[in-house]
């Protein structure tokens, strides 16, 4: 989850809403990949969730990662609740999960470097304290009364909204895990025509890192129980919004559909200022009930921007929302797929030629199917496998038409970190298909092995 953001000062006309997302348009020699990913922390010995305090702790795994590599700490209200270098940042998720944002750079070479370097520095704290993390959609067992929800305002106020707008909310916030990648455009209608692909093909990423077949100690039906849980949120913020499809759609399209998502909150202070469903457009009057006569400052609309959830979003770049956290070796092929996908002009050709004639009930309903049957997926003639291998076919050839080296030159482009999404292209199964063949087969049913087997 997102930490307050530094937008700007007062907005006194409304045109900045969408100049300021459209602020973030770059030419192609200035694109830029921020990878982020998410991870489960528990106890080596008991398989307990990490509290916040404690020697066993999200706090001591944090407090080692500032004393020990030179992390700077953020602090909320006296709680340290994230560390800042470089332009990264690690935060801590509402039930204690661990996310690494990392720092936006120019190749999945050096974003796959950075990954590789935080996990292996939260290796060393965490083996020097007896703790393990682990890369899935979903806590495999945990219960809701098992994850202590970490001492934020933000997840404090989320947390008691979550049951008014829908069913799953505080499932999300402590028990879903994620990996993403942040992505830049160069205009207006090279937005538009990412954010379509995005949105439209974002199933398909849902099906090829789907992670999460297991809740509450057992199968769930779903090949993504984190993709399911987004489902059941909120109407108002998640899904695939219809309107991004319609002729003309661009920058205030989208600043008008987040001025009808409901707040959270407002920042002022170093304090979150309860107000849950009220209207941002209230707060541009000057008549928002929780600060009544105020009104609203650039940073307010870049942290209102963060509570819109759908499965892609825009603020002043792009984030592709809908894969399942996952083990270590797959984490680089998130950004390798998108940057395939979006960053060469006839890789993203191709990708939109895909999906361009399919109607909202079809991305719907691949976005539902996704869910349940990953990779095995089907919605009417469209079948996820043969759309996921032809997808992933057109990412690797828009990597290698990048050529990007890396290794001081000795790797030609960036082709291979795709080879994760190439075997499970080849087998048909997704990391979610692995996991039910191990609690069927070897691991006879018993899911505590998970941790022992999958964990970093």
């Amino acid at each position: 989850m997102s930490i307050p953001q530094s937008g700007g000062g007062p907005i006194t006309d409304p045109r900045q809403l969408s100049e300021y997302m459209e602020a973030g348009c770059k030419p192609r020699d200035q694109w830029r990949i921020g990878t982020e990913h998410e991870k489960f922390g528990f106890c080596q010995d008991s398989l307990a969730p990490l509290p916040y305090d404690g020697e066993r702790s999200i706090h001591a795994v944090l407090a080692g990662l500032r004393d020990t590599y030179g992390w700077a700490p953020v602090e909320e209200s006296g709680k340290l609740i994230g560390l800042e270098k470089g332009g990264a940042n690690v935060s801590l998720e509402p039930g204690g999960a661990l996310e690494l944002s990392g720092a936006a750079v120019e190749t999945i070479h050096q974003t796959c470097d950075e990954v590789n370097e935080h996990l292996r520095e939260v290796k060393s704290v965490a083996d020097h304290i007896g703790v393990r993390f682990i890369g899935l959609g979903a806590a495999p067992i945990w219960r809701h009364e098992d994850m202590p929800l970490m001492p934020k305002g933000r997840y404090k106020l989320m947390d008691a909204y979550m049951d008014t707008v829908g069913t799953s909310g505080k499932t999300m916030m402590r028990r879903t895990c994620t990996v993403q990648v942040n992505l830049d455009f160069a205009s207006e209608a090279d937005m538009v025509k990412k954010l379509r692909v995005a949105l439209a093909l974002q199933s398909v990423a849902t099906a090829l890192f789907a992670n999460s077949p297991f809740f509450e100690g057992q199968p769930n039906g779903h090949k993504s129980w984190r993709a399911r849980t987004w489902r059941h949120l909120d109407a108002a913020r998640t899904g695939i919004p219809s309107f991004v499809f319609d002729e003309g759609f661009g920058f205030e399209h989208w600043a008008d559909y987040a001025l009808d998502v409901p707040m959270y909150f407002v920042y002022r202070d170093g304090r979150y200022v309860d107000a849950l469903g009220m209207s941002f457009r209230d707060f541009m009057r000057g008549e928002l009930p929780a600060l009544p006569g105020e009104t609203p400052t650039l940073s307010d609309w870049a942290d209102h921007l963060t509570t819109l959830f759908p499965e892609a979003r825009i603020k002043k770049y792009m984030e592709m929302r809908g894969a399942d956290g996952g083990p270590w070796r797959r984490l680089c092929a998130l950004p390798a797929f998108w940057v395939g996908l979006l960053y060469d002009d006839t890789a993203l050709d191709a990708a939109w030629d895909l999906a361009k004639g399919w109607d909202q009930d079809t991305r719907e309903a691949l976005r539902v199917a996704a869910s349940v049957d990953g990779l095995q997926a089907q919605v009417g003639a469209v079948k996820m496998h043969d759309l996921a291998r032809e997808l992933v076919h057109i990412a690797h050839a828009g990597l290698k038409a990048r050529a990007k080296p890396g290794a001081g030159g000795l790797i030609p482009d960036e082709t291979h970190f795709l080879s994760a999404l190439q075997e499970s292209v080849e087998s048909g199964k997704a990391p979610a298909d692995e996991l039910l063949d191990r609690y069927h087969g070897d691991w006879a049913g018993d899911l505590t092995r998970i941790y022992g087997d999958y964990s970093y």
